[in-house]
């Protein structure tokens, strides 16, 4: 059964960070596969063919003409070497003998499983269900890789060696084996930009001013800890330091590269590079992706370079990266000012606003562990520092400046999992709908019309998205000098009834409680506070307050187990001075438990005293209250999602999957039999529809399909009861505008003669119906509701959830998420609409089954994962009664 699959070129990042290509095996690598059989250790080619006498220049021919899946070979290439190689051979048509070889040098670095398990993936997509293998008795690492690889392997000991076993297909456990590996290799490779043991400077500027001397400037000023070399062609000496023509006559080994000469010489620096074996370049250097057509074929060859060579890159067109670690002291940037030492991450896709967030920053006293400027993201981007931060125990807070997600699914994975552990923080621009897409559909007009897909992306994953970059530092600072708030009550301290007030209402306003002092808190308050002072909350000490009640009261309330966090107001007045005031709030602030956040507001010119910005307290100020009512609401919500059990996705038993296929593979037939390409598209009949929503036990109101009027009187007669008589036709998108929609119609006799009319009709306005879809009307006293699917190029499917019927479009009111969706997913879809209260018994009426219209959710989203060919879905009205919800009326397009 010999197949003309060939497996893509795919590249790889080791256990170490480091990266090889895995790709197929070609006729031309035949005496690069010998060299490579030679160069492993007598051992090694004894426990890969049970002999170190094997006839190797025949083994190369072999794995060198092995392309086809009959026996397919795929090999690990870095530069020009062969390091790795694995194959299998059919001996059914489900099963296959696998085995695999690394070089000797790369053992241990996790080769060994990558190349089985692209190998595996190739093999499942060939219809191989089952690899098999024996290994010698002594081939302890082939065993480990096998056992250690996640595939659910079998073992069996024979006479001298063990016979393994084990499916093609990743199990969830594989998959999270695989997750696993990745995040290490992640980690090491950003670890390894991040703390190198030695940076060169390509293009490195003899005097300030220019970007190669502010680089090379910064990172001598800094401090870093290992030499800086710099190379420069022209200049004998750069900045007082002997310099380098070339990196390659550095004597000293290089781990970091950070190319700052034009674009045209760009290659040939990381040509070089590869050759002195630098582990990781940042190209500062612009002029690629971001001016066209000719700049991505250079990126392109850029990334190759790197790829080939195992080396990892930043950039290009990029500020460059930044690690305030007193064991690294490194800043590979040509920013004029250098951020102050901190806990927070901070990665920009935009290099000049990276230049105004340090400056910022070190206003608020807002320190950074690290600062990555990512550019072009031709390599590594923001998921593989998510990854690192995730681990790097000087970072407390992600921050994030998008501009773009190259991988959404990806990063909703991650985020997902470290997000429960150290918040991140988004500012993401693009919220504009200039580029929505063009689209039939309710469900596509709704989610064509801004990125409410971003949005959910982030609801979902627990992601703080905020407006403007000034809501960015608001949150950041709070999140990184405060502790997360356990709840949504707030008390306020205020010197001023007006500012109080305001505070009060963005609270509210925002979903904050602000709750009532309860009388032994008022006791407590009145022992020191003039009797005009307001006990309320807000509690109102009155203009001429002195720090040293500020001090008390913050206190009181602090310690007051009816709230989760404290906002301290302070208005300037003749009386007082703000840092008298300030020093009273620190002093009650160091003396309290850090169990709740502390945020304080200074309506005065001057802003916040420097007492409060001291080390050890570092109290988040404010210039207004609202500011510091909308940074607490992120916050809190941000506390919710966390410590909100994590969903799961359902496993739903009795699921047709392979009738479903087999439907979606005629779908697909008839698509380019009859358009002759792969791009074609189409809606699917309504009883291919119904045949796809039998296949996930999706509910749908009981139907028949008509050919002619006569046949829909007869097929009216045999649902009985009321029915819905709607008009098929290829063209028919929105029936009801076209009255192609009858309902409530009864009998044979009415049945019949209407649906002659609506053909009539129809054919009128230039439409033939093909065919009449009787269904039996869904009961009266339900609630209407819309499910559908867009098909995002990036997201992947993506469901939304909303009030249904004609008026859909314009209610709006829709909710949506990203597959695969859990069951939390599904309840906060239905349970934050707007309309829920329709659902919930509104006004006295029954209340509906709302675990119906969730299991309809889960349903649809294991559907849409499982055929990525639904492009479209509508499902509207899902009429959701007290027990049950049906789908009456539902579109899907197929597209190839």
């Amino acid at each position: 059964m010999s197949t003309t699959f060939t497996p893509r070129d795919t590249d790889v990042v080791l256990r170490d960070g480091s990266s090889v290509r895995i790709r197929a095996a070609r006729p031309a690598d035949e005496a690069a596969i010998l060299a490579f059989l030679e160069r492993l250790s007598e051992n090694s080619r004894r426990l890969r063919f049970g002999s170190g006498t094997t006839d190797l220049p025949s083994v190369a021919r072999l794995w060198a003409g092995a392309t086809e899946c009959q026996d397919c070979c795929v090999l690990a290439v870095l530069g020009a070497d062969i390091v790795g190689q694995a194959s299998y051979s059919r001996k059914a048509d489900d099963r296959a003998e696998v085995g695999f070889t690394v070089t000797d040098s790369f053992q241990g670095r996790g080769l060994g499983t990558l190349l089985l398990k692209r190998l595996a993936e190739v093999a499942d997509q060939d219809g191989i269900a089952v690899f098999e293998a024996d290994v010698l008795a002594d081939n302890s690492k082939m065993i480990e890789v096998f056992n250690e690889s996640g595939f659910g392997v079998t073992m069996k000991s024979e006479p001298g060696q063990v016979r393994i076993q084990f499916p093609t297909s990743l199990t969830p456990e594989a998959r999270a084996r695989f997750e696993a590996r990745e995040q290490v290799a992640a980690m090491n490779a950003v670890r390894g930009m991040l703390a190198p043991r030695s940076v060169a400077v390509i293009g490195a500027g003899r005097k300030r001013g220019s970007i190669g001397g502010e680089v090379f400037h910064n990172l001598m000023n800094g401090g870093f800890n290992g030499p800086v070399y710099p190379v420069n062609p022209s200049a004998e000496v750069i900045q007082s330091v002997h310099a380098y023509k070339s990196i390659l006559d550095i004597p000293g080994s290089v781990d970091l590269a950070v190319i700052v000469v034009p674009a045209k010489l760009a290659m040939a620096a990381a040509r070089e590079c590869a050759e002195k074996g630098v582990h990781g370049m940042v190209v500062i250097t612009a002029g690629f992706a971001e001016t066209g057509p000719a700049g991505r074929e250079m990126q392109r060859q850029l990334l190759g370079i790197a790829r080939e060579n195992g080396m990892r890159v930043i950039g290009p067109n990029c500020m460059g990266i930044i690690n305030t670690s007193d064991d690294v002291r490194m800043n590979a940037t040509f920013s004029p000012n250098a951020p102050i030492q901190g806990n927070v991450g901070f990665l920009s896709q935009s290099g000049a606003l990276g230049l105004a967030v340090i400056e910022y920053a070190n206003s608020l006293s807002l320190g950074l562990s690290t600062f990555i400027s990512v550019g072009n993201k031709a390599d590594l981007s923001g998921n593989d520092f998510i990854q690192y931060w995730a681990e790097d125990p000087a970072t407390d807070v992600i921050a994030l400046y998008l501009e773009s997600i190259g991988n959404p699914r990806k990063f909703a994975r991650l985020t997902r999992q470290v997000g429960r552990r150290k918040p991140i923080l988004v500012v993401k621009s693009g919220r504009s709908s200039a580029g929505a897409r063009a689209t039939s559909s309710h469900t596509g007009a709704l989610l064509g019309a801004s990125d409410v897909t971003v949005d959910a992306l982030f609801k979902q994953a627990g992601v703080i998205r905020t407006d403007t970059l000034g809501e960015f530092f608001d949150v950041a600072t709070l999140l990184a000098n405060q502790p997360r708030p356990k709840g949504n009550r707030v008390a306020i301290l205020t010197n001023g009834g007006g500012p109080g007030i305001l505070c009060a209402d963005a609270c509210e306003a925002d979903g904050l409680v602000v709750p009532q002092v309860p009388d032994d808190i008022k006791a407590r308050l009145a022992e020191f506070l003039p009797a005009e002072a307001g006990l309320n909350n807000p509690v109102d000490m009155i203009a001429a307050a002195p720090g040293d009640s500020y001090g008390r009261a913050l206190k009181i309330l602090a310690e007051w187990d009816g709230i989760d966090a404290v906002i301290i107001l302070y208005v300037p007045v003749l009386v007082t001075n703000s840092e008298e005031i300030a020093a009273g709030i620190r002093e009650a602030a160091l003396s309290l438990p850090r169990d709740k956040p502390l945020l304080s507001v200074f309506l005065s010119s001057k802003g916040t005293p420097d007492t409060l910005k001291t080390e050890g307290l570092s109290l988040p100020s404010y210039p207004f209250p609202e500011d510091a009512a909308r940074a607490l609401a992120h916050a809190v919500r941000y506390g919710i999602w966390a410590e909100t059990p994590e969903g799961v996705v359902p496993e739903f038993a009795g699921i047709r999957e392979s009738e479903g296929k087999a439907l979606m593979a005629d779908v697909l037939a008839s698509l380019q039999k009859a358009e002759g390409d792969d791009t074609a598209s189409r809606w699917l009949l309504p009883d291919e529809v119904a045949q796809l929503l039998g296949c996930y036990g999706v509910p749908m109101a009981d139907w028949r399909l008509a050919p002619t009027p006569e046949a829909a009187g007869a097929a009216a007669a045999e649902l009985g009861g009321p029915v819905a008589l709607k008009g098929v036709a290829p063209k028919l998108i929105h029936k009801t505008e076209a009255k192609a929609v009858l309902l409530n119609l009864e009998g044979a006799t009415e049945v019949t003669q209407a649906a002659t009319e609506m053909a009539a009709r129809i054919s009128a306005q230039g439409t033939e119906v093909e065919k009449f879809f009787v269904q039996r009307m869904v009961r009266s006293g339900g609630v209407e509701m819309l499910v559908g699917v867009v098909n995002d190029s990036l997201f992947g499917p993506v469901v939304a959830c909303g009030a249904g019927g004609t008026a859909v479009e314009v209610l709006k009111d829709i909710k949506v998420r990203i597959t695969p969706l859990t069951d939390r997913d599904a309840h906060e879809m239905v349970t934050s609409l707007k309309t829920f209260p329709l659902l919930d018994g509104f006004r006295g009426a029954p209340k509906c089954d709302v675990a119906g219209l969730e299991d309809l959710l889960l349903r649809v989203s294991a559907m849409v994962e499982r055929h990525p060919e639904i492009a479209e879905m509508d499902c509207n009205p899902v009429i959701v009664l007290p027990e049950g919800a049906v789908i009456v009326d539902a579109r899907i397009r197929i597209e190839a």
